[in-house]
């Protein structure tokens, strides 16, 4: 194998690939990223057995082949190149890959490419079209609620199905760790109409993401049972789905909260933050005190004092006092696009939902804390 790159080609490919590979490996191939060169192209591939990606760019091939080498070395080496250098890679044999960049040259110990798993082939049944703003917009506003908790593991990614709302079939993405719940939907694509409700893992929302800015303006899904496949215009991420079931989340969607609270989003969301500088950094509680057009802010800690901030807001009803974790409320009001937020409350010990007023594709669940 013989060819030639732009660096900043290179690094980009290396860039989007090197982030699959866990840095502690037990097995050595999983350490590698897999160089494939031919027809004026080379395919990067890296994989953790769970998550594959492929991403193709042009290059100038002019000995075809394939070849593996460790992959966060190889991306140290091209990211300290210089801007705008022409990188020669030479795989002729011996185990090892030759890269040499201006008057610098390295050499790498390689390992066979039939040892390289392959996790990215196969057909998987259902497949449609997201755009690349459907497909942000379905992670962006849920991804903050997906669980850390690995004993509950089934909570530890998006869960992507089809749903019905006032009769309109949608596809629905919902996250949720017991103590907040985001579910945020698009229209549904066509080709989703038989679509299972599948989990989609966290480090794989976490990679999908880096590629969604840089990709073009569609993005092919094809999913099964047990995989799901993101392709954009140069990569195609492969992954395994979380093999659990996800909880029913609808019954966690309060339907009788009868107290309704507008707000400036924005404003409230500064006076959450300033007040919870007092709070303690366990319970980062604030307290929510509402009467007829006034909200009252407060939060206190034995370690730091006490504070208080009058907010504006458009409420008639009886008075109520509820407490959220501040990180929790600015987490949500960070994904309410708009000027209005919108809380529908029962009491002091029910979940609220949160909701953008113009906007009913997104809402969000909050559990109340004692404060």
């Amino acid at each position: 194998m013989k060819l030639t790159i732009e660096r900043a080609d290179l690094l980009k490919s290396l860039g989007h690939v090197q982030s699959v590979v866990e840095r502690r490996n037990t097995i050595p191939i999983l350490s590698n990223v897999k160089i494939e060169a031919g027809d004026g192209v080379v395919k990067l591939n890296a994989t953790d057995m769970d998550l594959d990606i492929v991403e193709t760019t042009a290059a100038q091939v002019s000995t075809p082949g394939m070849t593996t080498v460790p992959a966060h070395t190889l991306y140290d080496i091209v990211r300290k190149l210089p801007d705008g250098a022409q990188v020669d890679l030479d795989a002729g044999g011996g185990g090892e890959l030759t890269l040499s960049a201006g008057r610098s040259r390295f050499t790498l110990q390689s390992l066979p490419t039939d040892e390289f798993p392959v996790l990215s082939g196969g057909e998987l049944e259902h497949s449609f079209t997201l755009t690349a703003v459907e497909l942000r917009n379905l992670i962006d506003r849920s991804k903050f609620a997906i669980s850390t908790e690995e004993t509950r593991y089934y909570l530890n990614g998006i869960y992507l199905h089809k749903a019905e709302r006032d009769g309109t079939s949608v596809l629905r993405a919902v996250a949720t760790d017991g103590h907040r719940l985001a579910s945020v939907e698009s229209p549904l694509p066509a080709g989703a109409e038989e679509m299972p409700g599948v989990i989609v893992p966290r480090k794989v929302v976490t990679e999908l993401r880096k590629l969604i800015d840089e990709s073009g303006d569609e993005v092919g899904v094809s999913l099964s049972e047990t995989k799901i496949r993101f392709a954009f215009d140069d990569a195609v991420l492969t992954s395994k789905l979380i093999d659990g079931t996800f909880p029913d989340y609808q019954r966690v969607i309060p339907a009788g909260n009868d107290k309704v609270m507008e707000v400036g989003c924005k404003g409230f969301a500064d006076a959450v933050d300033r007040v919870s500088a007092i709070s303690s950094e366990k319970s980062r509680a604030v307290k929510l005190a509402l009467s007829n057009g006034l909200l009252v802010l407060s939060a206190s800690s034995p370690e730091h004092g006490s504070a208080t901030e009058e907010v504006e807001v458009d409420y008639l009803g009886d008075d109520i006092e509820i407490g959220f974790n501040s990180a929790y409320l600015l987490d949500i009001t960070r994904q309410i696009e708009g000027d209005t937020a919108r809380f529908t409350m029962a009491d002091s010990g029910s979940p609220t939902i949160m909701s953008e007023v113009d906007d009913n594709s997104a809402l969000y669940v909050l559990m109340p804390m004692r404060v």
